[in-house]
């Protein structure tokens, strides 16, 4: 007979991956086709007792989606232990992960216990699982497909029961063809790969997700009412391409409400860098950019290929139509006579050379 999970046993999972989550973090929110989608593969992956490898760009939410993996699995009483390989020197990483014994090298003066070791009966996450050294990922994969491995100094086998998470936002096939990554431990690793999808890519969560931080930054600084954007802010927020995702979302938007002098949010700083040196150099960059656009309208380049000039001509309109737009992406579709996914499809084409 099958039997049910307890609510309270649903509630107590729910509590510790809140009291788990980075600090500042979130539970994860959305109400888009991307983003329950990816809610849905990890939920049914996570149920399943085997190495899953996360893939998105920095401020996607890697982190969360593996403790999310971790409290909805059978393993969800037992430790989640979590390292960034990309914090530690490549020296470091083997200790750190395995343990040693003392005196294994100069400074080892106790045995001390791994992450593997800690996180014996849990998930063991780690984030950049592509910085690590070839040769300790040799180790890790003997410790992910025999559950077995040697401290630092010992030659004694330890074996651990654990579950392997690993987070990457680089090719990890790439990397594996140029030789830079075990083919092995990548095969062993990517039982399932769960792709986080970016911000502008879940362009109907961007305003669940500001008032959300917007509302819990209000009640941080002691408000009574809570924030409301106005038309433009909205628009500004809808426009932007957030290149740092959820991560950038949240500080943008806390930054409003901090520089808020009301509930109504009108001011949207997307860079906190901006002095009043960087518009003056921002302006002039723009004018020799518009100055060169006239010389080549008045005197067209006949060396040019015919791909280089719709290149030119593609950029020239698509900046106009966003102008002309106040940065509103469907309105600019709609000037352009495009449906919104060509226009999106056009505008990552040539968004590197657009965000000028």
């Amino acid at each position: 007979m099958v039997q049910k999970t307890k609510p309270a046993t649903i509630t107590s999972r729910l509590e510790r991956l809140r009291a788990t989550a980075p600090v500042g973090g979130t539970e994860a929110l959305g109400q888009c086709e991307a983003f329950l989608a990816f809610q849905e593969r990890l939920s049914r992956v996570a149920r399943v007792n085997r190495p899953v490898l996360l893939v998105g760009e920095r401020g996607t939410g890697k982190e969360l989606a593996a403790a999310r993996l971790h409290y909805l699995s059978p393993r969800w009483q037992g430790p989640l232990v979590a390292l960034n390989c990309a914090a530690l020197t490549p020296t470091l990483i083997e200790s750190e992960l395995f343990g040693h014994e003392e005196g294994a090298f100069t400074g080892a003066t106790r045995r001390r216990s791994g992450r593997f070791e800690a996180a014996h009966g849990g998930t063991l996450f780690l984030d950049e699982i592509g910085q690590i050294p070839l040769e300790v990922q040799a180790k890790i994969l003997r410790a992910v497909e025999y559950g077995v491995f040697e401290r630092v100094g010992n030659t004694q086998p330890t074996r651990v029961d654990v579950r392997m998470i690993g987070a990457t936002n680089a090719d990890l096939v790439a990397l594996a063809e140029a030789g830079k990554f075990q083919r092995d431990l990548l095969d062993r690793l990517s039982f399932e790969v769960l792709m986080l999808p970016p911000l502008r890519d879940r362009q109907e969560d961007i305003f669940l997700l500001a008032n959300h931080f917007a509302a819990r930054m209000a009640s941080e600084l002691g408000w009574s009412e809570a924030p409301v954007f106005s038309d433009e802010a909205l628009t500004a927020l809808e426009a932007y391409p957030w290149p740092g995702n959820v991560r950038e979302l949240k500080n943008v938007v806390e930054r409003a409400v901090c520089r808020s002098e009301s509930a109504a949010i009108r001011e949207i700083v997307f860079d906190p860098f901006t002095s009043a040196a960087r518009p003056q150099l921002a302006r002039q960059e723009i004018f020799s950019l518009s100055a060169a656009e006239s010389a080549i309208e008045a005197k067209p380049d006949e060396s040019r290929s015919l791909t280089e000039a719709v290149q030119a001509l593609e950029t020239r309109l698509l900046r106009q139509a966003l102008s002309d737009a106040k940065y509103n992406q469907r309105k600019a579709a709609q000037l352009l006579g495009l449906t919104y996914h060509q226009f999106r499809a056009l505008y990552r084409k040539y968004r590197e050379v657009v965000e000028w």
